[in-house]
């Protein structure tokens, strides 16, 4: 990898403030009914001055959240991914609303309409490129793609949570954004971003990136064998999906994150570490050349890095807690066991290869993931099977330009390729258990 100084601009930067706009910024949510969706919302209702939230989406599994949302924000239009979620989605609206409803509506009072529904795999995309200031992306998984690119053409600033549209397709996404277009929502982007804001690029020497250690830091990899679902999904320090949590317990997600700060930072895979931090505190940290370090630290709580998203270059008075400085308090820190935790590693390695690698890389953990969380497949089989489905893949030809198309096709082919193996590894395991 090259220097800095011969790259191009980094695709997230605290110095520039991409189409600044005054007054109320009116944002667009998808994947309302998330995580990072329902902690939006919550941070849009604190603060009806400054944000204003326009359209929703979401998968169309819960109906009746995403018409309670839609009906406090009194928003003009509604996304499900799933077509076969409409109905439900239309009669929980009418609930909510009323049949019909008269109000004091935009318009000026009488009868106040229902959200349009949009519906359909490409639904998020249009909404993404609809007239708003700002585009909170909170899908989980690399569907995420689509309307991170849709947003980024129609000119929007993105708020990116959704790391994986960037990890797939990372060429494509750089190929459309403007400097400064792109705001991270991820708490450890969000701190890189604000502790790079304190000087220039040429004086960065290393991102650091933290992680918690997850649920099963300091254990073995010969420890990790027997660790269920349950054990999992009981993280220590956060309250996320299903998918990440493992991930977090994988760290597959921090090795995401490497990635993620290589492409919006511009900074070479040798000088972006991981240091595990188990108290959450601080949340990633930048050394400079003349030997400081900035560390960006507050309480576990999401809403800060989504502030800053919505915000940037403007901050949000309370939008998450504070640290009682009177309390007495210890932060740790200790290196990455690249042993029990393979994962940070091949994801350095997949990022290296570039190409369809990553995509093939995501999408292999997901599947494996699924299989993990069914019951199918061990702990420690969900990285050795995404090794293998890896390695199959091979090498990328660097000369060839990345298509979306490329993209979806990798992705198939991983996918199956990892069920393939992980059912060949879940009769394994079950053979050596009889």
């Amino acid at each position: 990898m090259g220097g800095m100084s011969d790259s191009p601009a980094p695709l997230a930067d605290p110095h520039i403030a991409f189409d600044p706009t005054e007054g109320r910024r009116d944002i667009v949510v998808l994947g309302s009914t998330g995580s990072i969706g329902t902690q939006a919302i919550d941070l849009v209702l604190r603060n009806p001055d400054r944000f204003r939230v326009t359209a929703l989406s979401a998968a169309g599994g819960r109906p009746e959240l995403l018409a309670e949302q839609a009906h406090r924000l009194r928003v003009r239009t509604v996304a499900v991914a799933r077509e076969d979620a409409v109905p439900a989605v239309r009669d929980a609206l009418k609930e909510r609303w009323g049949s019909p409803r008269s109000s004091e509506a935009r318009s000026g009072g009488g009868t106040e309409p229902l959200p349009e529904i949009l519906a359909g795999p490409d639904a998020a995309a249009e909404l993404a490129a609809s007239d708003c200031h700002t585009v909170l992306n909170g899908i989980t998984g690399s569907i995420g793609l689509a309307p991170t690119l849709a947003a980024l053409e129609a000119g929007r600033t993105l708020a990116l949570a959704n790391k994986e549209s960037l990890i797939v397709g990372g060429p494509l996404v750089k190929a459309v954004a403007k400097p400064g277009q792109i705001i991270p929502v991820d708490s450890e982007h969000a701190a890189l971003f604000q502790a790079l804001a304190a000087g220039t690029r040429a004086d960065v020497r290393k991102l650091v990136v933290t992680a918690s250690g997850g649920p099963f830091r300091g254990r073995t990899r010969a420890e990790l064998a027997q660790v269920t679902r349950e054990d999992a999904l009981a993280h220590p320090t956060w309250s996320m999906g299903p998918v990440i949590t493992v991930n977090s317990a994988t760290l597959v997600n921090k090795g995401l994150e490497v990635i993620e700060a290589h492409l919006l930072y511009d900074i070479p895979f040798d000088r972006i570490e991981v240091v595990v931090h188990p108290q959450s505190y601080v949340h990633s940290m930048v050394e400079f050349t003349d030997g400081s370090t900035l560390a960006q630290a507050t309480p576990p709580d999401m809403r800060g890095p989504i502030a800053i998203g919505l915000g940037w270059p403007e901050r949000v008075p309370d939008a998450a807690p504070a640290f009682d400085w009177s309390k007495a308090s210890t932060w740790e820190f200790f290196p990455l066991d690249t042993e029990a935790f393979p994962s940070v590693g091949l994801a350095r390695h997949v990022g290296e290869l570039g190409g369809t690698a990553p995509a093939v890389f995501n999408a292999a953990n997901e599947e494996c993931v699924d299989a993990f969380l069914a019951g199918r497949l061990p702990f420690n089989a969900i990285m050795d099977t995404v090794t293998d489905v890896v390695t199959e893949h091979g090498t990328p030809d660097p000369g060839t330009s990345l298509t979306v198309t490329d993209v979806l096709q990798a992705e198939t082919w991983a996918r199956a390729r990892a069920r393939e193996l992980a059912a060949k590894a879940a009769k394994t395991t079950a053979e050596a258990r009889a």
